[in-house]
Protein backbone atom coordinates (compact mmCIF):
# COMPACT_ATOMS: atom_id res chain seq x y z
CA UNK A 1 0.00 0.00 0.00
CA UNK A 2 3.11 2.54 0.08
CA UNK A 3 2.38 3.24 -3.37
CA UNK A 4 -0.98 4.70 -2.61
CA UNK A 5 -0.65 7.02 0.48
CA UNK A 6 -2.76 9.08 2.67
CA UNK A 7 -1.76 12.78 2.22
CA UNK A 8 -3.07 15.30 5.08
CA UNK A 9 -1.93 18.72 4.82
CA UNK A 10 1.59 17.64 2.74
CA UNK A 11 2.30 15.22 5.26
CA UNK A 12 2.27 11.37 4.06
CA UNK A 13 1.15 8.12 5.83
CA UNK A 14 1.37 4.63 4.31
CA UNK A 15 -1.19 3.34 6.49
CA UNK A 16 -4.69 5.35 6.32
CA UNK A 17 -5.88 3.66 9.67
CA UNK A 18 -5.50 6.08 12.54
CA UNK A 19 -5.75 4.10 16.31
CA UNK A 20 -6.57 5.86 19.60
CA UNK A 21 -4.85 5.50 22.98
CA UNK A 22 -7.88 5.15 25.54
CA UNK A 23 -9.71 2.10 27.09
CA UNK A 24 -7.02 -0.50 26.89
CA UNK A 25 -6.77 -2.80 29.79
CA UNK A 26 -3.19 -1.50 30.09
CA UNK A 27 -0.36 0.77 28.44
CA UNK A 28 1.39 -2.36 27.47
CA UNK A 29 -1.35 -4.04 25.49
CA UNK A 30 -2.38 -0.44 23.90
CA UNK A 31 1.37 -0.36 22.78
CA UNK A 32 1.22 -3.98 21.12
CA UNK A 33 -1.72 -3.33 19.33
CA UNK A 34 -0.48 -0.35 17.99
CA UNK A 35 2.31 -1.79 16.43
CA UNK A 36 -0.04 -4.97 15.03
CA UNK A 37 -2.17 -2.43 13.70
CA UNK A 38 0.33 -0.70 11.36
CA UNK A 39 -1.11 2.51 12.05
CA UNK A 40 1.44 5.62 11.55
CA UNK A 41 -0.81 8.45 13.81
CA UNK A 42 -2.29 7.67 17.08
CA UNK A 43 -4.88 10.51 18.54
CA UNK A 44 -4.18 11.75 22.06
CA UNK A 45 -6.78 12.95 24.37
CA UNK A 46 -5.18 16.09 25.80
CA UNK A 47 -7.11 15.99 29.03
CA UNK A 48 -5.78 12.49 29.51
CA UNK A 49 -1.93 13.59 29.35
CA UNK A 50 0.70 14.14 32.36
CA UNK A 51 1.80 17.50 31.86
CA UNK A 52 3.06 19.15 35.14
CA UNK A 53 5.00 15.91 36.70
CA UNK A 54 7.59 14.76 34.60
CA UNK A 55 8.64 11.69 37.07
CA UNK A 56 5.48 10.10 36.88
CA UNK A 57 4.47 7.49 34.12
CA UNK A 58 2.50 8.89 31.34
CA UNK A 59 0.51 7.44 28.36
CA UNK A 60 3.20 9.07 26.07
CA UNK A 61 5.88 7.14 27.63
CA UNK A 62 4.08 4.35 25.78
CA UNK A 63 4.14 5.84 22.44
CA UNK A 64 6.76 5.34 19.92
CA UNK A 65 7.13 8.89 18.95
CA UNK A 66 10.16 7.61 16.33
CA UNK A 67 7.15 5.75 14.42
CA UNK A 68 3.97 7.10 15.63
CA UNK A 69 2.83 10.63 14.83
CA UNK A 70 0.39 11.81 17.45
CA UNK A 71 -2.63 13.89 17.27
CA UNK A 72 -4.22 14.93 19.97
CA UNK A 73 -7.53 15.32 20.57
CA UNK A 74 -9.99 17.96 22.34
CA UNK A 75 -11.74 15.05 24.14
CA UNK A 76 -14.27 16.17 26.53
CA UNK A 77 -15.01 19.66 25.19
CA UNK A 78 -18.16 20.82 25.37
CA UNK A 79 -17.34 24.33 24.04
CA UNK A 80 -15.43 26.29 21.39
CA UNK A 81 -13.68 28.19 23.89
CA UNK A 82 -12.81 25.03 25.77
CA UNK A 83 -11.73 23.30 22.34
CA UNK A 84 -9.55 25.93 21.45
CA UNK A 85 -8.12 26.69 25.36
CA UNK A 86 -7.03 22.46 24.52
CA UNK A 87 -6.12 22.94 21.51
CA UNK A 88 -3.46 25.75 21.87
CA UNK A 89 -2.63 23.60 25.60
CA UNK A 90 -1.61 20.34 23.64
CA UNK A 91 0.76 22.65 21.08
CA UNK A 92 1.81 24.33 23.99
CA UNK A 93 3.68 21.48 25.83
CA UNK A 94 4.67 20.04 22.42
CA UNK A 95 2.61 17.50 21.63
CA UNK A 96 1.49 18.90 17.53
CA UNK A 97 0.34 21.96 16.15
CA UNK A 98 -2.34 19.58 15.22
CA UNK A 99 -5.56 18.66 16.36
CA UNK A 100 -8.42 15.97 16.30
CA UNK A 101 -10.89 19.00 16.95
CA UNK A 102 -13.95 17.25 19.42
CA UNK A 103 -16.59 19.75 20.53
CA UNK A 104 -19.23 18.05 22.18
CA UNK A 105 -23.11 18.69 22.18
CA UNK A 106 -24.47 15.98 24.33
CA UNK A 107 -23.28 13.65 27.02
CA UNK A 108 -25.44 11.08 25.81
CA UNK A 109 -24.93 10.14 22.19
CA UNK A 110 -21.57 12.29 22.23
CA UNK A 111 -23.09 14.30 18.83
CA UNK A 112 -20.67 17.38 17.80
CA UNK A 113 -21.89 20.10 18.49
CA UNK A 114 -21.66 21.29 14.60
CA UNK A 115 -21.78 25.56 15.62
CA UNK A 116 -19.32 25.16 18.11
CA UNK A 117 -17.18 23.43 15.68
CA UNK A 118 -17.43 25.22 13.03
CA UNK A 119 -16.41 28.14 15.23
CA UNK A 120 -13.42 26.29 16.84
CA UNK A 121 -12.22 25.36 13.83
CA UNK A 122 -11.93 28.43 12.22
CA UNK A 123 -10.16 30.39 14.89
CA UNK A 124 -7.92 27.47 15.00
CA UNK A 125 -7.11 27.60 11.35
CA UNK A 126 -6.10 31.06 11.61
CA UNK A 127 -3.77 30.43 14.42
CA UNK A 128 -1.71 28.11 12.39
CA UNK A 129 -3.56 24.66 13.48
CA UNK A 130 -3.76 21.92 11.22
CA UNK A 131 -7.14 20.92 12.08
CA UNK A 132 -9.03 17.65 11.69
CA UNK A 133 -12.77 18.17 13.09
CA UNK A 134 -14.93 15.42 14.18
CA UNK A 135 -18.53 15.78 13.02
CA UNK A 136 -21.97 14.50 11.78
CA UNK A 137 -22.26 12.39 8.67
CA UNK A 138 -23.57 15.46 7.26
CA UNK A 139 -22.38 16.52 3.55
CA UNK A 140 -23.37 20.27 4.51
CA UNK A 141 -21.46 20.73 7.78
CA UNK A 142 -18.35 18.80 6.16
CA UNK A 143 -18.33 21.31 3.31
CA UNK A 144 -18.43 23.96 5.62
CA UNK A 145 -15.99 22.85 8.26
CA UNK A 146 -13.75 22.35 4.68
CA UNK A 147 -14.45 26.27 3.69
CA UNK A 148 -13.43 26.86 7.13
CA UNK A 149 -9.91 25.65 6.33
CA UNK A 150 -10.12 21.97 7.79
CA UNK A 151 -7.38 19.86 6.53
CA UNK A 152 -9.28 17.00 6.62
CA UNK A 153 -13.30 16.05 7.43
CA UNK A 154 -13.90 12.90 10.08
CA UNK A 155 -17.46 12.51 9.80
CA UNK A 156 -19.24 9.62 12.45
CA UNK A 157 -19.97 6.58 11.15
CA UNK A 158 -22.73 5.94 13.82
CA UNK A 159 -21.99 7.39 17.61
CA UNK A 160 -18.90 6.97 19.08
CA UNK A 161 -17.79 3.34 20.98
CA UNK A 162 -21.35 2.24 19.89
CA UNK A 163 -19.61 -0.41 17.67
CA UNK A 164 -23.44 -0.29 15.18
CA UNK A 165 -20.70 0.02 11.79
CA UNK A 166 -21.60 2.45 9.27
CA UNK A 167 -25.20 3.89 9.36
CA UNK A 168 -25.57 5.99 6.42
CA UNK A 169 -23.04 4.83 3.71
CA UNK A 170 -24.58 7.54 1.29
CA UNK A 171 -23.85 10.51 3.23
CA UNK A 172 -20.21 9.37 3.41
CA UNK A 173 -20.22 8.65 -0.20
CA UNK A 174 -21.54 12.19 -0.88
CA UNK A 175 -18.95 13.76 1.26
CA UNK A 176 -16.48 12.33 -0.04
CA UNK A 177 -17.67 12.97 -3.65
CA UNK A 178 -17.84 16.64 -2.88
CA UNK A 179 -14.70 17.03 -0.71
CA UNK A 180 -11.30 18.52 -1.95
CA UNK A 181 -9.56 17.01 1.62
CA UNK A 182 -9.24 13.87 3.00
CA UNK A 183 -11.96 12.03 4.49
CA UNK A 184 -11.61 9.36 7.59
CA UNK A 185 -14.27 7.85 8.94
CA UNK A 186 -14.72 8.64 12.58
CA UNK A 187 -16.24 6.85 15.11
CA UNK A 188 -18.55 3.54 15.67
CA UNK A 189 -16.62 1.20 13.89
CA UNK A 190 -17.38 -2.35 15.44
CA UNK A 191 -15.73 -4.98 13.75
CA UNK A 192 -13.01 -5.42 10.39
CA UNK A 193 -16.17 -5.64 7.90
CA UNK A 194 -17.20 -2.03 9.22
CA UNK A 195 -13.51 -0.53 8.52
CA UNK A 196 -13.39 -2.58 4.89
CA UNK A 197 -17.15 -0.88 3.96
CA UNK A 198 -15.98 2.50 5.08
CA UNK A 199 -12.82 1.82 2.98
CA UNK A 200 -15.16 0.75 -0.15
CA UNK A 201 -17.15 3.39 -0.09
CA UNK A 202 -14.53 5.54 -0.53
CA UNK A 203 -13.23 7.04 3.01
CA UNK A 204 -9.49 8.00 2.75
CA UNK A 205 -8.98 6.51 6.12
CA UNK A 206 -10.60 4.95 9.24
CA UNK A 207 -9.98 6.45 13.19
CA UNK A 208 -10.64 4.08 15.62
CA UNK A 209 -10.38 3.24 19.53
CA UNK A 210 -13.34 1.06 21.40
CA UNK A 211 -13.48 -1.59 18.75
CA UNK A 212 -9.33 -2.51 19.00
CA UNK A 213 -9.05 -1.49 23.00
CA UNK A 214 -12.14 -3.44 23.97
CA UNK A 215 -12.27 -6.34 21.88
CA UNK A 216 -11.43 -10.07 24.02
CA UNK A 217 -7.76 -9.54 22.19
CA UNK A 218 -6.55 -6.20 21.50
CA UNK A 219 -3.88 -7.22 19.74
CA UNK A 220 -5.47 -9.40 17.42
CA UNK A 221 -8.26 -7.11 16.59
CA UNK A 222 -5.62 -4.53 15.81
CA UNK A 223 -4.39 -6.65 12.93
CA UNK A 224 -6.92 -7.34 11.64
CA UNK A 225 -8.12 -3.61 11.21
CA UNK A 226 -5.46 -3.45 9.22
CA UNK A 227 -6.05 -6.15 6.72
CA UNK A 228 -9.68 -4.76 6.84
CA UNK A 229 -8.16 -1.18 5.59
CA UNK A 230 -5.69 -2.28 3.61
CA UNK A 231 -8.60 -4.67 1.57
CA UNK A 232 -11.69 -2.21 1.63
CA UNK A 233 -9.41 0.41 0.02
CA UNK A 234 -7.69 -2.76 -2.82
CA UNK A 235 -11.42 -3.37 -3.06
CA UNK A 236 -12.59 0.60 -3.94
CA UNK A 237 -9.44 1.34 -6.04
CA UNK A 238 -10.38 -1.61 -8.14
CA UNK A 239 -13.75 -1.66 -8.86
CA UNK A 240 -16.86 -3.03 -7.90
CA UNK A 241 -19.08 -4.64 -10.25
CA UNK A 242 -22.53 -3.54 -10.27
CA UNK A 243 -25.95 -4.59 -8.46
CA UNK A 244 -28.10 -6.25 -10.50
CA UNK A 245 -31.77 -7.52 -9.65
CA UNK A 246 -31.28 -10.73 -11.63
CA UNK A 247 -28.54 -13.41 -12.30
CA UNK A 248 -25.91 -13.02 -14.78
CA UNK A 249 -24.17 -15.97 -15.91
CA UNK A 250 -20.41 -16.78 -15.12
CA UNK A 251 -20.07 -18.48 -18.42
CA UNK A 252 -21.26 -16.33 -21.04
CA UNK A 253 -24.36 -18.22 -23.18
CA UNK A 254 -22.94 -17.33 -26.20
CA UNK A 255 -19.78 -19.40 -25.45
CA UNK A 256 -21.30 -22.09 -24.58
CA UNK A 257 -23.21 -21.70 -28.03
CA UNK A 258 -20.23 -21.53 -30.20
CA UNK A 259 -18.22 -24.49 -28.38
CA UNK A 260 -21.40 -26.62 -29.31
CA UNK A 261 -21.50 -25.54 -32.28
CA UNK A 262 -17.69 -26.02 -33.40
CA UNK A 263 -18.24 -29.75 -31.87
CA UNK A 264 -21.45 -30.55 -34.45
CA UNK A 265 -19.09 -29.26 -37.30
CA UNK A 266 -16.32 -31.22 -36.35
CA UNK A 267 -18.32 -34.60 -35.90
CA UNK A 268 -19.80 -33.85 -39.02
CA UNK A 269 -17.11 -33.23 -41.18
CA UNK A 270 -15.53 -36.99 -39.56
Amino acid sequence: MSSDPLVIAGRTFSSRLVVGTGKYPSNTVMAEAHLASGTEMVTVAVRRVNLTDKSKESLIDYIDRDRLFILPNTAGCYTADDAIRTARLGREVGLSNWVKLEVLGDERTLFPDNVALLEATRVLVSEGFVVLPYTNDDPIICRKLEEAGAAAVMPLGAPIGSGLGIQNPNNIRIIKDQARVPVIVDAGVGTASDAAIAMELGADGVLMNTAIALADDPVAMAMAMKLAVEAGRLAYRAGRIPKRMYASASSPVDGRIATATAAAGSRAGA
